[in-house]
């Protein structure tokens, strides 16, 4: 994978520039057990995942989304093809490279909020900061940036306990920031909330592909996420497809 070129001030008015490749998925398959026993959870999956764009994932339970998203966040490795990341294929990486590697490029965010709920959200988010890198200068700083992104800087001393769900996924996913990774991967990050709030953390999703280039990649089995959507990928018994864009 060849790494994605500068923009240039001597580029032709006008020139349209594809956005950069942040993450790459080549023929990439898993198979679970072997013989006669082996279910391929994911086949031949070959997908380009770019800054700025909002990408769903979309298909019936058991289908192979979550396996699609878990390689390409380096949570699993595939059984083979390729997952190219920074210019390398990861897939052939050692044990020891990929933690660096995946806190570099991922944030994640999940339906369960996962937040400590004997920490504020400021603790949370700063929490997760220190964890990605032990050596960040102002995590608590830092932390209080990004619940300031998320419109929740107002309610950073906030225990979990005291905050909506809408407002809960919000400190998630300034959590996901932490360390300013360029793909955010939500795993049905809106199930657990009411049409209104679900819609509302789509749309700050939405603006931070639009407005600060992130690459968002969200597992939804809501139809209605549709319409902040760049591309909808459909998987189906382990294979993806590409529906038409919003």
């Amino acid at each position: 994978m060849t790494a994605a070129l500068a923009l240039s001030d001597t580029l032709p008015l006008g020139t349209k520039v594809a956005p950069a490749v942040l993450a790459r998925l080549v023929g990439t398959g898993k198979v679970y057990g072997a013989g006669e026993h082996a279910v391929a959870a994911l086949v031949d999956a070959t997908l380009d995942i770019r800054a700025g764009e909002v990408t769903l994932i979309e298909g019936p339970s058991g289908s192979g989304k979550t396996t699609l998203i878990s390689i390409l966040g380096l949570l699993l490795r595939p059984t083979s093809g390729e997952v190219w990341i920074e210019g390398r294929d990861a897939a052939g990486l050692g044990e020891r490279a990929l933690p660096g590697l995946r806190a570099r490029n991922f944030g994640f965010v999940f339906q369960g909020f996962n937040l400590f709920p004997a920490l504020s959200a400021l603790e949370n988010v700063a929490m997760a900061i220190q964890m990605k890198d032990p050596r960040a200068k102002d995590p608590r700083g830092e932390a209080r940036r990004l619940l300031d992104l998320v419109e929740l800087g107002a309610r950073a001393h906030h225990l979990p306990g005291d905050l909506s769900g809408g407002q809960k996924q919000r400190v998630a996913i300034a959590r996901a920031l932490g360390g300013n990774p360029p793909i955010l991967i939500g795993d049905e990050p809106t199930a657990a909330l009411d049409t209104k709030t679900a819609l509302s953390v789509m749309e700050l999703l939405r603006a931070l592909a639009s407005e600060r280039g992130r690459a968002i990649v969200v597992v939804t089995h809501d139809p209605r996420l549709e319409r902040f959507a760049d591309r909808v990928i459909r998987v189906e018994d382990g294979r993806i497809s590409e529906g038409a864009s919003s």
